[in-house]
């Protein structure tokens, strides 16, 4: 027996509508996922996540589905709602896409990126965030941030690609013992097989990115997504437009940063500062 269709709800978004007018048509049409696919030039399985909102249209599907279903550019007028809606479950999606990624490009300019955080270094984190966490919603957290690291030591793990503004380096959580500990790991990834780090120094100055975090993915079938944060808020934009404007400035970051030569030894540097420190 056939599966089930997965229950749309249009009414959560303009993602979620999307999806579900484009399953009414299509139902209507008398089309199979598989037939559709001929028409529009989407494997089906793309389509199919498209229609329960997990994927976003690419930009030439609204026409085509329009041109199929004699729609009258009702799909391309949703495609316009579409790609400047922020994502309605933005966060589990990210951690999906970061499950999927072959590449994560990632920029810091306040804290070490959770992928390669200590387990010190992050209950330090999270302690600070919130002073009057419970022990076990502290531990419930660095377990979680943990978790996510094993993606890094799969037979076939990601590449990653760090740029971490000098003030990471600089401001210290958890004490001189856990901040050597995570300069320790920094430099044990900056140039691997499969991880490179550098550093963005102080006088580099201004730049298109200062004041959050970017993180940068590309999954298996070659699209890309890009994740913004904030103290307390993120961003997942999928839009190719706005995707390749960040990745611009990331590449701009990654011309001035120092070499991960470089930027290991400025990170040894730094690790015999705290190691005195560690000692006094």
């Amino acid at each position: 027996m056939a599966a089930r269709p997965r229950e749309l709800t249009p009414d959560r978004s303009a993602r979620h509508l999307f999806g579900a007018k484009m399953r009414a048509h299509r139902e209507r049409a008398d089309m199979s996922l598989e037939r559709l696919k001929d028409v529009v030039m989407v494997s089906t399985s793309h389509l199919s996540r498209i229609e329960t909102a997990d994927a976003m249209p690419p930009p030439d599907l609204p026409k085509r589905l329009d041109a199929a279903f004699g729609t009258d550019g009702i799909f391309e007028e949703l495609y316009g709602l579409v790609r400047r809606e922020v994502h309605p479950d933005q966060f589990r999606r990210r951690m999906e896409l970061e499950a999927q990624a072959r590449l994560i490009e990632e920029y810091g300019g306040q804290i070490v990126p959770g992928l390669v955080q200590t387990e010190g270094y992050a209950r330090a984190l999270f302690e600070t965030f919130d002073p009057k966490a419970a022990p076990e919603k502290i531990e419930e957290l660095v377990t979680a941030r943990m978790s996510r690291q094993t993606l890094l030591s799969t037979d076939s793990p990601p590449d990653i690609s760090l740029i971490l503004d000098e003030a990471v380096l600089r401001r210290p959580f958890g004490g001189p013992t856990v901040m050597h500990a995570q300069l320790s790991r920094l430099v044990d990834l900056t140039l691997t097989p499969t991880s490179v780090v550098q550093i963005l120094p102080f006088e580099h100055g201004g730049h298109a990115l200062v004041g959050g975090t970017l993180t940068l993915m590309t999954l298996d079938n070659g699209a890309r997504v890009a994740y913004e944060e904030s103290i307390s808020t993120g961003t997942l934009l999928e839009d190719l437009a706005a995707v390749s404007a960040r990745q611009r400035a990331y590449d701009l970051l990654r011309a001035s940063a120092l070499s991960p030569s470089d930027t290991s030894t400025f990170i040894r540097s730094l690790m015999e500062v705290v190691s005195d420190e560690c000692h006094t």
